[in-house]
């Protein structure tokens, strides 16, 4: 199996992420990762996909996508020439005895610590999925009591266009 990270620049109009969510439903394929917001142009909306699946279902996603009216354009964003990041917030129960070792951790990453209450702090990282993997597989040995993701987003390299995956 596959994967394929994919950067849709679709009408920012209501309803057009639920379209795509939906696409991928009828055709009972998963999405391991959605992210949406605004462009610099508040017209345009951005979205990055995450999915998996053999050549063949990967190609038919993108032909779907491409058929959906407020898609503008689709293409790939590939390993080598794309930069992609996710955010991940921990709260981590953190008393006063435990409190230098989660920040021991967050250290070594490069984490933040943005919130820090008497028995809990909440750590801040952004970095590649392997990099959050590691940073997360490292707080085992702690008890986490929330965690959120925001899910895959990038952009190409350079000032060049990102890699065509296709294009109306």
């Amino acid at each position: 199996m596959s994967k394929i990270v994919l950067s849709i620049l679709a009408d920012n109009n209501a309803g057009v992420v639920s379209r795509v969510a939906g696409l991928f439903s009828r055709r009972g394929y998963n999405i391991d990762s959605l992210s949406a917001g605004a462009t610099e142009d508040p017209a345009v909306s951005r979205m990055t996909v995450v999915a998996h699946g053999d050549n063949q279902i990967l190609e038919q996603i993108g032909k779907q996508l491409s058929k959906l009216e407020d898609v503008r354009e689709i293409k790939e964003l590939k390993a080598d020439s794309s930069v992609c990041r996710e955010l991940v917030l921990v709260k981590v129960h953190a008393e006063e005895e435990t409190r230098q070792a989660v920040i021991a951790v967050a250290d070594i990453f490069r984490a933040k610590i943005v919130d820090v209450a008497k028995d809990s702090m909440i750590v801040e990282l952004t970095g590649n999925q392997a990099k959050l993997n590691a940073f997360l597989k490292l707080l085992d040995d702690f008890q986490i009591l929330e965690l959120v993701r925001t899910g895959v987003t990038g952009l190409t390299r350079g000032s060049g266009d990102m890699e065509e995956f296709i294009d109306d």
